[in-house]
């Protein structure tokens, strides 16, 4: 249990509305947030609500779903990095869906650093022979660019073969899912932009 001195101390940073803004701002719930997180929505809920802080891990793990560092909970918004850039040794390696034994993809965010961006991106790496990624939407617009394999999209039913150099540029509200094709590993870039 924090003192009241600490507890008053992490309040003045207001991390849970914080939160609760980023998460209402890309129109997610709090149980869409959890399977990005890898967190209960009970448990998200209560960070929100100002009930519970989230320990640094806990707090990273919602800022990467975000696109944001660390210090936008902590930094006001003019002291804010405006230029990154990522090292590939730096970059974090993530699974499409936290917890699950076979991942539909890893992605590593190609921009993590810089807070309020206008897009997103990532490198994504598809395993030959894995499962189809859970179909899912997101407000904005979505670019892949398929550096190595080949790479299936499914729009909402209709199946969208890419190869090597090919580029697909597609509202992402439309219900979406991404499958390598072929005996080998694909890689792609990946642009997200919020509308």
């Amino acid at each position: 249990m924090l003192s009241d001195t600490l507890a008053s101390g992490l309040e003045h940073y207001r991390i849970g509305p914080k939160i609760r803004t980023l998460r209402q701002k890309k129109k997610l719930g709090l149980v869409q947030l959890g399977e990005h997180t890898g967190l209960s929505a009970a448990l998200l809920s209560k960070i929100e609500r100002g009930q519970l802080f989230p320990t640094l891990p806990t707090l990273l793990r919602i800022a990467m779903v975000f696109g944001v560092g660390l210090e936008h909970f902590f930094v006001e918004s003019a002291e804010r990095p405006s230029m990154a850039v990522i090292r590939k040794e730096d970059r974090l390696r993530l699974p499409d869906r936290p917890g699950q034994e076979t991942p539909s993809y890893f992605f590593e965010s190609l921009d993590f650093p810089v807070t309020d961006r206008k897009m997103e991106a990532f490198y994504a790496e598809f395993p030959a022979q894995s499962k189809p990624s859970e179909p899912h939407r997101h407000a904005g617009a979505e670019l892949i660019y398929v550096v190595k394999g080949q790479l299936g999209v499914n729009l909402e039913g209709e199946e969208v073969a890419l190869g090597e150099g090919d580029a697909m540029y597609f509202d992402s509200g439309v219900l979406h899912s991404y499958r390598c094709e072929g005996r080998s590993a694909c890689t792609a870039i990946v642009v997200t932009a919020p509308v």
